[in-house]
């Protein structure tokens, strides 16, 4: 009986190369879904990560030599014919002298044929094990030396060679890039995505979904475009399953995904996750960051399988049959509940603005939909001093509408059991009262209401753009209509918003290249590094995040002349020092040192 094996690896804390965000999590999730819901064995899914825990009495630490030696092991002992791998590698990946490695954790770019692990072993391996392998590499490219020559070319041609169906998270020359707000690389994200809604039951199916996935979270997050590579050595569009019969004719590796998947849940949309829109009965969907990715995948309803018994009818048994006088008393009973029922309904029109039923939010403890409060109060990460400003300059009441109307706006927003602090609850807010016609009483306190909702709406959209969550500030800024006061304002805000998110994506790239030239215990690298991050305007978003860096990469510098000069390496101390940068904070004090030193 075939077995379904998995390896993933995901390096975060390199001991030579910049240290990545997300990549042991993308390990993670793929091993935790493939046992959870792929039905894989615990014991036969293999995670090594910066802190998994042993297999017992062997380490699991992604180092070079614990890697191959699991690989070989398992090739042994293990992995029968016709046994399904999946081989998952999030980390840096390194072209040397035309050959593609992946590095593991203590890979060096100045060591690459000794540090790394040769890719073309590797599937080698893979190959006689005959195995039904798929190879998905998420890999970042480092920046800098031999690691900025183009990585993957070399892993297609030998996937084609080898026949070993192989997805690549990027084009040999982009780059392969992770989101704090989604957790994963983008490409992780958008494979998690494609497995939990079936759209990889076939490879051509996951290639297709991936190639469309991949680029839109790039471009939603504000990130450079980046195009997954899918190998298939089949061209014929078949589900995986069927692939074993074909199996003996085109010498293909089989990968039956129907069999370990389980049940399809619904798909979600391929459209931009950007699309947020106001429903018909005043519902609104709304990207929230990582929650957006996974939270449109809702499971659609039970199809009644044949042979089932159509669901029985609802009866109230006994009331055919029942005296006279038992129905009298249900239908009194039912009467006054109607009466009682029109009664509170009146009361609460007169009681303020008259609004359609809308679903309740769940409660929570939080006091946000209980207490009536006269500013929105953002639930976020501690603000930056100019974020205050901005909340304190919104936080007056608005010049077009006067204090009791704000208040009355707020009120009706918690007699609604919505929230002041939520877009999406103002949203449902103005969708109902665009509801109330113009001939009915309430009409000019609905409108009122429109352009206050509005205004709270783009006061929290602007705190998001202060925060350098634009894609969050535009979404939250769409939701403001074309027929709304403020459409224009939004507009031009939005406008403004798109242009900042390109300068500082442009910026923070720049300064990811400037933090990848960086060598440990190598001045020169820190100085070559400033100079690329010194490139950021000093007029342009990101410009502040360049000078802390600038900042403390000179204090490194001056740290490392000083372990030097205690030494007694005088001249090595003089010559690190004199690397400090004028204009930097540290530039002074490595003048002074330099004098003191060249004294001595």
């Amino acid at each position: 009986m075939a077995n379904n094996w998995a390896i993933a690896i995901g390096i975060n804390q390199y001991h030579f190369l910049q240290p990545l965000s997300c990549a042991q999590a993308d390990a993670e999730a793929l091993k935790d879904f493939l046992v959870t819901e792929g039905g894989f064995l615990p014991e036969k899914c293999m995670l090594l990560t910066d802190t998994s825990p042993p297999l017992g009495d062997r380490s699991t630490y992604p180092t070079k030599e614990n890697i191959l030696l699991l690989v070989e092991d398992l090739a042994a002992a293990c992995w029968q014919p016709q046994d399904t791998l999946w081989f998952f590698f999030s980390g840096y990946g390194i072209n040397y002298n035309g050959q593609d490695y992946l590095m593991p954790i203590e890979g060096s770019p100045d060591g690459v044929e000794k540090t790394g692990i040769e890719l073309r072993g590797l599937m080698q391996s893979l190959q006689i094990a005959a195995l039904n392998a798929l190879v998905l590499l998420d890999i970042n490219r480092a920046f800098g030396t031999q690691a900025y020559t183009l990585v993957g070319q070399e892993t297609i041609e030998l996937a084609q060679e080898l026949k070993v169906p192989t997805i690549l998270s990027c084009q040999p020359e982009q780059f392969s890039h992770e989101s704090s707000e989604l957790g994963h690389g983008f490409f992780t994200a958008a494979l998690l995505e494609a497995l939990r809604s079936r759209n990889g039951s076939t490879l051509a199916d996951l290639g297709r979904y991936l190639s469309i996935r991949t680029p839109e979270l790039c471009q939603h997050h504000w990130r450079p475009t980046q195009n997954p590579v899918t190998v298939i050595i089949s061209t014929q569009q078949v589900t995986l399953s069927q692939l074993e019969a074909k199996s003996n004719l085109e010498n293909i590796p089989i990968l039956n995904l129907e069999q370990m998947l389980p049940p399809a849940v619904a798909a979600p949309p391929l459209e931009s996750v950007e699309n947020s829109r106001v429903g018909e009965a005043g519902g609104v969907q709304e990207d929230t960051g990582t929650s957006s990715l996974f939270a449109s995948l809702s499971s659609p309803p039970t199809p009644q399988r044949s042979g089932d018994s159509p669901p029985p009818k609802f009866q109230n048994k006994g009331t055919a049959d029942a005296p006279f006088w038992q129905m009298f008393v249900l239908w009194g009973a039912t009467t006054m509940l109607l009466l009682c029922l029109i009664l509170i309904v009146l009361l609460r029109d007169k009681a303020g603005l008259r609004v359609e039923e809308i679903p309740a939010l769940p409660q929570t403890a939080s006091s946000d939909t209980k207490v009536v409060k006269p500013l929105p109060k953002l639930r976020s990460a501690p603000l930056t001093a100019p974020v205050e400003q901005h909340r304190q300059s919104i936080s007056q009441p608005q010049a077009s509408s006067s204090q009791p109307q704000q208040k009355q706006a707020l009120l009706d927003l918690t007699k609604m059991s919505l929230s002041t602090t939520q877009v999406r609850d103002l949203a449902k807010a103005i969708a109902t009262a665009h509801k109330i016609k113009p001939s009915e009483p309430l009409y000019q306190q609905a409108q009122e209401n429109i352009q206050i909702w509005s205004s709270m709406i783009l006061d929290l959209a602007e705190v998001r753009a202060t925060q350098r969550q634009y894609a969050n500030a535009i979404t939250a800024a769409q939701l403001i209509g074309k027929d709304e006061p403020l459409y224009l304002k939004a507009q031009s805000a939005i406008n403004r918003w798109r242009l900042e998110a390109k300068k500082y994506m442009s910026n923070k790239t720049l300064l990811e290249a400037a933090n990848a030239l960086i060598q440990p215990e190598q001045a020169s690298s820190y100085n070559r590094a400033i100079v690329v991050a010194k490139k950021v305007p000093s007029n342009e978003p990101g410009f502040d995040d360049a000078q802390k860096s600038i900042n403390q990469w000179s204090q490194k510098i001056l740290d490392m002349a000083t372990r030097r000069a205690d030494q007694g390496e005088l001249n090595a101390a003089i010559e690190t020092a004199l690397l400090v940068p004028e204009g930097t904070e540290a530039y002074n004090r490595a003048q002074e040192a330099v004098q003191k030193w060249q004294k001595k």
